[in-house]
Parts: structure tokens; sequence; C-alpha cells
């Protein structure tokens, strides 16, 4: 049977949940608010739903120069698809309250190890519940699986090699909200501004009413953006490599793969005072 790879739609998934090589997680979360989503996952989630939880399960430690949202080791993250009962062959759906901007993480750990059958739920809970569709309270029974994982290095950027790909030419885009690129606010991290030469597409450009926009659509604004690269020239960054993530699932779902992530991201980037900073536009 065919894969769902990039998004998935809910009257798609209400059929599918009764196939059973489908895990649903749900990646609900409120960076204010670390328990919000798992508290709201325990009122009403999607029937046979897993928590994935942002810091728990689909970060690392904290570690200096690593983020606020460390990208994990393979090993640990490997575990915790055991645990949920996910196998190489599993068809995973991530859901989050709407945007996707969470579920993205999720289904970029998974695409980063080579995993193809993950696909994000496009207009997330939000979109679900207005359908109508069927949720569940019930804590899924635990069923293990087999996972022996390992990430693409090659899909995986760090600090200094970040600085390398932006002097041979590459590109690197920003998913903040603009006025976090500038450097005009920033209540996350404690610097603001930008990586020099990076340049700023919101996460919310992906997207019209709270679900991804057309693939024609998303593939023009994406080679606007190239401007002549190839996709594996473009790199994705945010405030700690979370957000970013929503720009590599669109522009796989635009037929551009193979854009990399800046995992550490703006908050890896300041974790060395010596880093150029830039502000405005």
């Amino acid at each position: 049977m065919p894969g769902w790879t990039t998004l998935v739609q809910a009257e798609t998934l209400s059929v599918g949940l009764s196939r059973p090589d489908v895990v649903v997680l749900d990646c609900r979360f409120d960076l204010a608010e670390n328990n919000a989503g798992e508290n709201a996952w325990m009122q009403a989630h999607i029937p046979g739903a897993r928590y994935a939880h942002l810091d728990r399960d689909l970060s690392g430690p904290l570690q200096p120069a690593k983020g606020r949202h460390p990208w994990p080791e393979a090993a640990d993250f490997g575990e915790r698809l055991q645990r949920w009962g996910i196998s190489p062959q599993t068809q995973v759906v991530a859901y989050d309250d709407e945007s996707g901007a969470f579920a993205a993480r999720a289904w970029f750990l998974l695409r980063a190890l080579g995993h193809e059958k993950v696909a994000v739920l496009d207009g997330g809970w939000k979109r679900w519940a207005a359908l109508g569709l069927p949720v569940d309270s019930r804590v899924p029974v635990p069923i293990t699986a087999k996972y022996h994982a390992a990430f693409d290095p090659r899909r995986i950027l760090d600090a200094d090699q970040v600085a390398e790909a932006l002097q041979a030419g590459e590109l690197l885009i920003d998913a903040r909200a603009p006025a976090r690129f500038r450097g005009e606010e920033e209540r996350l991290d404690r610097v603001a501004g930008h990586v020099p030469g990076a340049v700023n597409r919101p996460l919310t450009d992906n997207l019209v009413d709270g679900r991804f926009k057309s693939p024609g659509q998303l593939a023009e604004e994406f080679r606007a953006l190239l401007d002549g690269l190839p996709a594996n020239r473009a790199i994705a960054m945010c405030g700690s490599g979370v957000t970013a993530c929503h720009h590599l699932l669109a522009m796989e779902r635009a037929g551009l793969p193979g854009a990399r992530l800046f995992a550490p991201s703006w908050s890896g980037w300041i974790s060395d005072p010596d880093r150029p900073i830039a502000t405005g536009e």
C-alpha cells in the first residue's frame, strides 16, 4: 500500500486509522507551558495516538552549543520509536494543534532516519475536531517494535558547517517571525537578531487558513527564494531547530527535497559570543 510521505488529510486518516501499520503521534505543545500539550492529549486525542513531548521525546538533553531543543542521539530516539510501536515499516502520522510547526519536527526526525512513510496531518487537531471526527481519551496500550536508528549526517548541520555553507554561497532560510529576525523583539533567546546572510521566510508563509498551500504555489515561492540554487543547497533554521522543519516539509511537498536543517539554529549560534550577529532586514 502506498505511503503518506508529506501531508495527509483528516478525512483520509479517519478511514486509515484501522490500518494495522498506522501509528499516530500527538505533538501538541506550548513553549510557554510545557505540559499543556500533554494535558490536552490526556483529555482528548485522535484514537490510538501516542503523545510525543517536544522536550522529552523529540529533543536530546540540553548541552552548550546545541540550542534550546538539541537534536537527539539516534539511539535515544530509536528507543522512543520502539516504545511507540514504530518500526521502519510503520506509517507514521504526526499532528499538533493546527499549523504543523511541532509535528514537522517529528516528521523530519523520521525523515532524517530514512523513514519514508511519515506525514503531517494537514490542519492538525483543530481541523480534525472541527470535522467532528472520532476522539478518545484512553492511553494506548504500549506495543513495542524494533527500530535500528541512524541519522543521515548530511541532513543535520552545526554552526560551523552553516558558516562554511554561507561562504560557499548556499541559502540559509530563517523560519522565525520577521520581528525576531530583524532583532526588534526576542522572548525566547538572550540575544536578538539573525545569522548574517540568512533570509527570512516565516513558517506562516507556508500556510493558508492553517493548512499548507498547494504544491504548485509552494514550489513557485521556494524557487523564487532559491533563485536558481538546487534545493539541497538550502538550509532551514529557526530559534531552536523545531519550526525550521516546517520549511523542510513544505519544500518536500513542493517537489524540492533534500534541504538540510541547522539543528541548533539561533539559540545555538549565539552560544559562541564571537559569532557575528545581524539585525534589520
